[in-house]
């Protein structure tokens, strides 16, 4: 099929055309199509990554999520192929820095020894622990503490994608998949995924609504860090900062919550 033939074709018919011939000219195309989605993704995982963290092969990651994708959507399922592609290409990202390992071991275990703290403090208390009452349980000065959440704060991206499996292979949620619109935050509401999600979308609703609503822009409204800083009227740092701690609280629940459903 010559190239002026696949321009006359709309975008329904050149998916119903892949899934019926899978000819690599189609592919091709819609590659070609789609390619900046995987510029912009890469562009919003590279926010907050460590220097030695290159954009370019983040990008090089996310163009094997755009294939993935490209190969496994089904337009019979009425969603649109961006945003399933933006879930793939996000996946393939994270999936690769997991494998690289490029989080420093000592980064890794102070985040762990935070977790461990909020779950124990929240788990006494009874509530939200604050961040002086975190600062104190670890020994540290709450500027400290300040400067070990700023050190970490490029790391929460990736462990809020930490994948759950529900018990199929291919039936797996993230946390970041489970955040919705504000508007359907409910947990009734949410059934396609059954108790895990239903889980997690809980715990997302007893973080401190601060927190809750920085995941929600980033994850759901699709803001950059520095977006969200000018509509909750603080800086790229602070914002930076309640997501770190937003997702250092959801990690430390839910893994008390894992164990006790698995």
């Amino acid at each position: 099929m010559t190239d002026n033939l696949l321009a006359e074709k709309t975008e329904e018919e050149l998916w119903r055309l892949y899934r019926e011939t899978r000819n690599p000219a189609i592919r091709d195309r819609l590659v070609e199509q789609y390619a900046p989605l995987v510029k912009y993704v890469a562009g919003k995982v590279a926010v907050g990554m460590p220097h030695n963290v290159e954009f370019d092969d983040l990008v090089g990651y996310g163009v094997f999520g755009l294939f993935d994708a490209i190969e496994k959507f089904d337009p019979e399922k009425h969603v649109k192929f961006k945003t399933y592609a933006v879930t793939r290409i996000r996946g393939a990202i994270f999936d690769e820095l997991r494998s690289i390992d490029w989080v420093p071991r000592s980064v890794r275990q102070k985040s762990r020894e935070i977790e461990e703290a909020v779950h124990r403090l929240e788990s006494s208390l009874g509530r939200t622990a604050s961040d002086a009452e975190i600062a104190k349980d670890m020994g540290m000065t709450p500027k400290e503490f300040e400067k070990t959440m700023l050190k970490i704060s490029g790391t929460s991206i990736l462990s809020l994608n930490d994948v759950w499996y529900t018990g199929e292979d291919n039936d797996k949620v993230s946390i970041a998949d489970s955040i919705e619109s504000p508007i359907s935050l409910n947990p009734d509401t949410i059934v396609e995924k059954g108790v895990i999600k239903r889980v997690i979308i809980e715990a997302i609703n007893e973080l401190p609504e601060k927190e809750k609503k920085v995941l929600v822009l980033y994850y759901y409204e699709d803001l950059t860090l520095k977006e969200i800083g000018r509509v909750l009227e603080v800086t790229e740092s602070r914002v930076s900062q309640l997501h770190t701690k937003a997702i250092m609280r959801l990690r430390a629940k839910l893994t008390n919550i894992k164990k006790g459903i698995m």
